[in-house]
């Protein structure tokens, strides 16, 4: 794969050798500016080389600078192939909520491809997570789920389906915990996440644009009305765009924290 390596004359601004502040610490916010005014996700920074002479600096000194905004995570490095502006990653707040409000929220564009909505028998897995028997009929329904058009993640829901009668009939929902709550009165109260890194397989790879091999984040959720599972459900999350936020409180404390 090529990619095109834009000139260091695009990076506005000089440096200020009379200034008490550091040279690489002036570079470092220049890229910054760079990055947040001129540069799209996914564009590749002009080559330190190129940086080095167009700042009359050392080439130690443009790493330095780099570096720095590699370790904020504005930046991520490829190696063999150079430094590129890195995506904004979305945070993976634990709560439930729907995919289409989260990304709403973010003032992106939401979207969903189902790939499977369909009844099929319960494995044994599937019946062990949602306390029914093998064999029984389980209601599956997967999708790649989008945002401006880019894929994000992978989401699989399984349901009992003697809890949903009719649900393949009118097709794919546009939001599943809506449908359970307006048609079926399974309003979803609690849950139990499970999150763990895992490697992009094959069939994972290409859904979501990635690498075989790449790192993913891999959740999966038990969705409860009472005590009894309604949902059982398993997501593969894109690494490079998302991260995990987790609010923690400590027991017994009073006030709570308005994440």
């Amino acid at each position: 794969m090529s990619y095109l390596v834009p000139s260091a004359k695009d990076v506005a601004g000089r440096l200020d050798r009379e200034s008490g502040m550091s040279v690489h610490v002036q570079l470092r916010e220049l890229f910054r500016d760079y990055i947040s005014t001129v540069a799209k996700a996914g564009s590749q920074l002009p080559s330190e080389r190129d940086l080095a002479v167009h700042f009359g600096v050392a080439r130690m000194t443009v790493r330095h600078a780099i570096e720095a905004l590699v370790e904020e995570e504005l930046l991520a490095r490829v190696v063999g192939v150079g430094t590129f502006v890195s995506h904004q990653k979305l945070d993976v707040q634990v709560k439930l909520t729907s995919y289409s409000e989260e990304m709403q929220r973010r003032g992106m564009r939401p979207a969903a491809r189902t790939l499977s909505f369909e009844q099929i028998p319960a494995t044994a897995r599937l019946a062990r997570e949602l306390g029914m028997e093998e064999g029984q009929a389980v209601i599956r329904f997967r999708r790649l789920l989008l945002a401006d058009e880019e894929p994000m993640s992978v989401d699989e829901n399984f349901i009992p389906a003697w809890r949903v009668p009719g649900i393949l009939e009118e097709g794919p929902p546009t939001s599943l915990y809506n449908l359970l709550s307006e048609r079926y009165g399974l309003v979803i109260e609690w849950g139990e996440d499970i999150v763990e890194a895992n490697a992009a397989t094959a069939s994972i790879a290409r859904l979501l644009k990635v690498d075989v091999g790449a790192p993913v984040l891999r959740m999966e959720r038990h969705a409860f009305v009472s005590r009894s599972t309604v949902d059982y459900s398993v997501s593969f999350y894109r690494a490079d765009r998302y991260k995990l936020r987790v609010p923690l409180q400590r027991p017994g404390a009073r006030t709570r924290r308005p994440y």
